[in-house]
């Protein structure tokens, strides 16, 4: 046979599956896609073997991504801060990018995401970054200073609950509830 899903064991399998919102065809899938990333001699051990973030990044649901780097940085567990990806932190992301996650997970990730600095709060540095993700890098797609100011004060003014200045996790979590179409945008499909 040599398939995916016999270098997969099947007790992982199992534990996969309860401790991700993914079914056992996504992690058979997942396995398959992460193993592809991999050099042929590693692929076996694809169990125990990290994607550096660089191949990563060339999934087609991650290369058109605004967020892509910030994903990386916030799934990757490895300890040398290169943003590399074992399978386990590939199959967290996908969980939290599926469409059974809760509202909670995905709108948890979200923040953890947009908070480019990871002090746990998105401060107008923070809020600047988003933008810029989202308007893209280019000069005819950058905001002057006095519109990014001023989008930023809307944000702020709507999402700063408890005026701190800053947005916290749940101010975060109340704007996005709000927006109906957070959940179904939030995902990645393999």
């Amino acid at each position: 046979m040599g398939g995916s899903a016999s270098l997969l064991p099947r007790d992982a399998l199992g534990e996969y599956q309860e401790l991700t919102f993914l079914s056992k065809q996504e992690i058979l899938l997942a396995y398959k896609r992460f193993s592809e990333l991999l050099p042929k001699e590693e692929r076996e051990n694809a169990c125990s073997a990290r994607v550096p973030k660089s191949h990563i990044l060339t999934l087609p649901e991650l290369r058109a991504n605004p967020f892509q780097h910030r994903i990386c940085h916030v799934f990757s567990t490895s300890e040398t801060g290169d943003n590399s990806m074992s399978f386990e932190d590939f199959l967290d992301m996908l969980s939290v990018f599926s469409d059974s996650a809760t509202f909670d997970i995905k709108s948890h990730y979200a923040f953890r995401i947009f908070d480019f600095d990871n002090d746990g709060t998105l401060d107008r540095k923070d809020l600047e970054q988003l933008v810029n993700c989202l308007t893209g890098q280019g000069e005819e797609s950058r905001l002057s200073r006095a519109e990014m100011e001023q989008l930023i004060q809307n944000i702020l003014e709507e999402s700063d609950i408890d005026k701190d200045g800053t947005i916290n996790l749940s101010e975060f979590q109340h704007v996005v509830s709000r927006s109906p179409d957070f959940a179904s945008s939030f995902k990645i499909v393999l």
